[in-house]
């Protein structure tokens, strides 16, 4: 099967945060020659590499290779906003699919995922700006107020209550912002750095005897036993595959109605720290929205305010394009939100904008499995815009798929579960920009403190889950 398309793949534009972790950029040696594996992780971004550090960590003796079609943190994993989150907003949606003792389970792993990723940091002497200062989940618009209720009820329901209330001027205050009107708070949420967490699990990987290869992408796959990957210049013989791809795994027919390839844009401000202050945002806390279309903001260490939005854009057969790297039309909506929240910064500049790529699923929650006939190929796609903390859960599920280990990973809920599944070309695209279009009308008639249209509200409940599970 295919599985990179040259020319439907360009390079993405270089965001922010990797530019600061690399700032000179060399071209890397791809992968040449024939060679043999134990295992043949495809793609080195956060959840590539998270599963070899623990499959070489399960068995030392393992050759381990990683297979990244650009630089690692080139990627979704290196031009997010950087938010370690759990999995606790997803709750409700842990409980439908899982029940109450594996939701629990689940959402504490993805809080334990929080310290892991703070653990490693601190043991491997990576500075990736790791920031424990929670999150602000809030209302910026009357029709958001209590977005939160059923997680909280939720929350209630598996006996393990994270959030707290704020008070509104409090909320205010923190925030630097009356724009939020209400909101719940928090605690294990961190930020970071994300291309530099994803430059530091590469050297750890190197550091541990994993190979990783660079400027390698992975043009076939032949799923015989040994599998076959098909490289420009290599071709590399596995024992085990993981597909640990990202949007990019919507090339293969199996895996492309779990996931539709969406567009996320973000802005970050030239210093403002004092102005910061000033306003009365003195922590680092992560902030976000209750839109559809969530807006996401938190601090830099010196002293930025980067500021993203889920702004939805999709491309025509998903293929990864322009809109995945650098898109005026969303930058353009990101930064209105990011005046729109914070008006009394409307004189500061933005000194850089870029957009990325999220491997979206219905209920937005990754999915985890093995391809159907070939059991040695094993794959985890379908981060959904929170993969920074939850990609280290992934990474122990896949290497305990990969090395057949039959333990609490590998028989998690998210292993081979049922997904919604989305339509087929061309009708995901047509509909999929309809039903965004309409979510775009609607939340900019609330922001206006307007009603919306009924058919925009309408066709506003067919669009898939978002970052957190709303009233």
């Amino acid at each position: 099967m295919q599985l990179d398309r040259r020319a439907a793949l360009p390079a993405l534009a270089r965001s922010y945060w990797f530019k600061q972790a690399v700032p000179q950029e060399s071209a890397p040696q791809g992968l040449r020659g024939r060679h043999s594996v134990d295992i043949a992780i495809v793609g080195g971004g956060f959840v590539g590499l998270w599963t070899a550090l623990a499959a070489k960590a399960m068995q030392p003796t393992a050759r381990v290779i990683v297979l990244e079609r650009d630089l690692c943190g080139g990627g979704a994993s290196g031009r997010n906003g950087g938010f370690a989150m759990s999995w606790w907003p997803k709750i409700s949606t842990l409980l439908s699919m899982a029940g109450r003792d594996e939701a629990l389970r689940l959402a504490l792993a993805s809080e334990r995922a929080i310290g892991e990723l703070e653990r490693f940091c601190l043991a491997r002497g990576v500075d990736a700006h790791f920031v424990r200062g929670g999150w602000f989940w809030t209302a910026t618009t009357e029709a958001q107020r209590g977005a939160w209720a059923s997680t909280l009820q939720a929350c209630e329901r598996v006996g393990h209550q994270p959030f707290t209330a704020v008070a509104p001027d409090e909320l205010a205050r923190r925030t630097g912002s009356p724009v939020h009107l209400e909101g719940i708070f928090d605690t294990a949420t961190a930020t970071v750095q994300p291309a530099l967490l994803a430059r530091g699990l590469r050297q750890a990987a190197l550091d541990d005897g994993i190979e990783v290869y660079e400027g390698s992408a992975v043009r076939t796959l032949h799923t015989g036993a040994p599998a076959v990957l098909g490289l420009d210049e290599a071709e590399v013989r596995a024992g085990t595959v993981v597909l640990a791809n990202n949007v990019w795994a919507a090339a293969i027919p199996e895996l492309a109605p779990l996931i539709t390839p969406v567009n996320s844009a973000l802005v970050v401000t030239e210093p403002i720290g004092e102005r910061l202050q000033e306003l009365g945002w003195r922590g680092n806390e992560a902030i976000t929205d209750s839109q559809l279309l969530v807006g996401y903001y938190r601090k830099t260490r010196d002293g930025r305010l980067v500021f993203g939005k889920g702004s939805g854009a999709l491309s025509s057969g998903g293929r990864i394009g322009q809109v995945f790297s650098r898109d005026p039309g969303t930058e353009a909506l990101t930064e209105a939100d990011f005046r729109r929240t914070y008006p009394e910064l409307r004189d500061v500049a933005i000194a850089q904008a870029w957009a990325g790529p999220i491997d979206r699923t219905y209920d937005s929650l990754p999915v985890f499995g093995r391809l159907r006939g070939a059991d040695h190929i094993c794959y985890g796609i379908g981060w959904s815009g929170n993969g920074v903390a939850p990609s280290w859960v992934g990474g122990q599920i896949l290497a305990s798929l990969a090395l057949g280990r039959k333990n609490e990973w590998s028989e998690s809920a998210l292993v081979g579960r049922e997904c919604r599944k989305f339509p087929p070309e061309p009708i995901r695209f047509m509909g999929g920009t309809l039903v965004r279009n309409a979510v775009l009308r609607k939340e900019r008639d609330e922001a206006l403190g307007r009603k919306p249209a009924w058919l925009d509200t309408r066709l506003a409940t067919l669009a898939p889950a978002g970052l957190e599970d709303k009233s």
